[in-house]
């Protein structure tokens, strides 16, 4: 019966995902990749942070335009900023969202100049 009592249990709280593939949770070979794509969005939170200079959680035009040189050392050259802002902001709420923000820096390969890159290898 105990074993029994197991076998039910562990499939009460088995992980199942509707495709197929794998489990819900995440497995020992796949945890380096968690670590090291979590510590990349603290990278992004920490970039829109610095922009983000009042705290409201999203970044205004002026807010943008103002930490152009900053951003530059990150990412590059920005030639248009309002054009790049315009890009970025695809809902086109007039602001900058965390999530949009990341999938711009995602495609710009942003690098902070103060951050600790070698840790990651």
């Amino acid at each position: 019966m105990a074993v029994l009592s197991w076998w039910i249990a562990k499939d009460k709280y088995s992980s199942k995902r509707s495709d197929g593939i794998g489990g819900d949770y995440i497995e020992l070979r796949e945890f380096k990749f968690f670590l090291l794509s979590l510590r990349q969005y603290f990278e992004y939170w920490v970039a829109f942070s610095r922009t983000d200079v009042d705290g409201d959680r999203r970044i205004n035009i002026a807010e943008f335009t103002a930490a152009r040189a900053m951003m530059e050392v990150w990412v590059g050259e920005i030639a248009d900023i309002e054009g790049e802002f315009k890009k970025i902001d695809t809902n086109g709420g007039g602001s900058i969202l965390f999530d949009e923000f990341c999938q711009w820096a995602i495609s710009k390969n942003l690098d902070l100049e103060d951050d600790d890159d070698d840790i990651a290898q």
